[in-house]
């Protein structure tokens, strides 16, 4: 007899339609057809064991299975379900009308329990556009597929429930995520605020442009400064995830496992933060099997690279196309698959290798040549992508022990969103552009006019500190921020001038 089931692939971001064919004949052969790798393979053994754990078991006869499309490679152990319920159905085992009514999708233990999956979001959104009834899935993957409406989401904690369902002596509960209640309820929360920071105010205000405008950051400055501090409080000042964005966030973070069990949508803006000694490959994602990597995780948030000099020069400069295109396109030989890559950069350093070069009270120990040494880790391209440099000094004891209230991050965030309303305006004929630190060459001439007076300060600039046609352009876009920010149509002299003293490691002679 011939059933078919119906799982689903991942690739990238998105999922293909796995149409899984078992015919059984006379015989006693078993056979996976349709390019499956070892995972695959190996589910009879774990079928086996989960049927005969649960009162079935294979028949003895010739089992002949086919994953189609079969020029497409199956991975992973999601089939796991999908096979085993074809070859009841195919046995006569279990009713078949309604099977084809489903996505199935799960890994099976030997008892027959469920284990989650990775990348479910993207398959209940295949199984919509597919129009399929429903999906059955691990209980723990239901909240996070409820996220798709129109859809019965029936989770299940084993095999038996499934087998009960089709034989009609078992109605699964039905998963539901009302995802607008799900969304604004847990909008906004974290455990960081600016309000924690003593001191530091004009730090602030660099994130505050950064925030406002999606601009680079890089803080250099000693130990104990407060660099990693300021950068966790990033993303509390940053607007909040829209759905639009939190549906794409979430399902970059389900390819790559890492939703929560029982969870369903991230609501706040994802913050990364890799050690020094992470590969290439982990940042900007591939392998093998390829995954999205952390600069794809932080896709809508932030990525913080602490201590930047101590990263392997080959893993700063794969990160180059991505900050410009903010895409990662993973080519292999029989396919491509693309994950979105749109973040903002908060890199951190100290300026030399003792970490108190230029330090208010203690002397660097560094030798002639050190400082400079120290900087050239980090190439000139790479630190021309980011926009902003600031140098970051000590708190003084006596700012520490002042008992004035700083401002808190939801005022800070009142306006950086004032400002992203401007930039929206001002963007919303343009699909790919959405705050200014996207603006492209053209759009930037239009965009970025400046008078005689704000040209000259700008020329002045550029001779003396040996700025690049990059480190030009990005003078600009932090301007048009500070501009936006005081809610200022045109960019002024005072705006220019303090986008230019965000250019500290341009200056000349910075590093001695």
């Amino acid at each position: 007899m011939l059933v078919k089931t119906f799982g689903c692939a991942v690739y990238g971001v998105s999922a293909t339609k796995i149409t899984v064919e078992v015919n059984i004949a006379a015989g006693i052969n078993f056979f996976i057809v349709g390019l499956p790798d070892s995972a695959v393979k190996e589910s009879q053994q774990r079928i086996d064991a989960a049927l005969k754990n649960n009162g079935y078991k294979i028949t003895g006869k010739a089992i002949t299975i086919n994953m189609a499309p079969a020029d497409i490679r199956k991975e992973g152990s999601s089939y796991d379900l999908t096979l085993a319920i074809g070859i009841l159905a195919a046995s006569e085992n279990i009713p078949s009308e309604k099977i084809g009514d489903y996505v199935i999708v799960g890994e099976l233990s030997l008892d027959g329990g469920l284990r989650p999956i990775k990348g479910i979001l993207p398959i209940a959104i295949a199984a919509k556009k597919e129009k399929f009834k429903g999906i059955i899935l691990p209980k723990l993957n239901a909240r996070e597929a409820a996220v798709v409406n129109g859809l019965d989401i029936l989770g299940v904690e084993s095999i038996k429930d499934v087998i009960d369902f089709f034989k009609e002596k078992k109605n699964l509960e039905k998963t539901v995520v009302n995802i607008k209640d799900e969304f604004y309820s847990r909008l906004g929360q974290s455990e960081f605020d600016f309000a924690d920071v003593k001191g530091q105010e004009n730090i602030k205000r660099a994130l505050e442009i950064a925030a406002a405008g999606g601009h680079n950051v890089i803080l250099i400055g000693p130990p104990g400064a407060g660099k990693t501090m300021l950068a966790k409080r990033l993303p509390t000042i940053l607007p909040p995830l829209t759905l639009e964005e939190a549906l794409e966030t979430t399902k970059i973070h389900s390819v790559a496992g890492k939703i929560e069990k029982n969870s369903s949508l991230i609501t706040v803006r994802p913050f990364r933060s890799p050690h020094h000694t992470i590969s290439d490959v982990a940042l900007v994602g591939g392998g093998g099997n390829p995954q999205p990597g952390e600069i794809s995780l932080s896709h809508n948030g932030v990525l913080f690279l602490d201590e930047l000099p101590e990263f392997k020069r080959t893993v700063l400069e794969v990160m180059r196309q991505p900050m410009e295109d903010r895409v990662v396109t993973i080519s292999r030989a029989k396919m491509a698959v693309e994950y979105p890559a749109s973040f903002m950069l908060i890199a951190s350093m100290n300026p030399c290798p003792c970490g108190f070069y230029n330090h208010p009270e203690k002397d660097c120990v560094c030798g002639p040549g050190i400082v400079q040494k120290y900087l050239n880790k980090i190439s000139g391209p790479l630190l021309d992508r980011i926009d902003i440099h600031v140098e970051v000094t000590p708190v003084p004891i006596n700012e520490l022990t002042k008992e004035r209230p700083s401002e808190k991050s939801e005022t800070v965030r009142a306006r950086v969103i004032t400002a992203r309303e401007i930039q929206q305006r001002r963007f919303e004929n343009l699909a790919s552009t959405h705050c200014n630190a996207q603006m492209g060459s053209k759009i930037l001439r239009n965009v970025c006019k400046i008078d005689d007076t704000g040209m000259e300060l700008l020329k002045k600039a550029m001779e003396r500190l040996g700025l690049s046609a990059r480190a030009y352009d990005r003078i600009l876009k932090v301007s048009r921020t500070i501009a936006d920010l005081e809610g200022s149509d045109d960019i002024q002299t005072n705006h220019l001038a303090e986008a230019i003293q965000y250019r500290s490691l341009d200056r000349a002679g910075w590093a001695g």
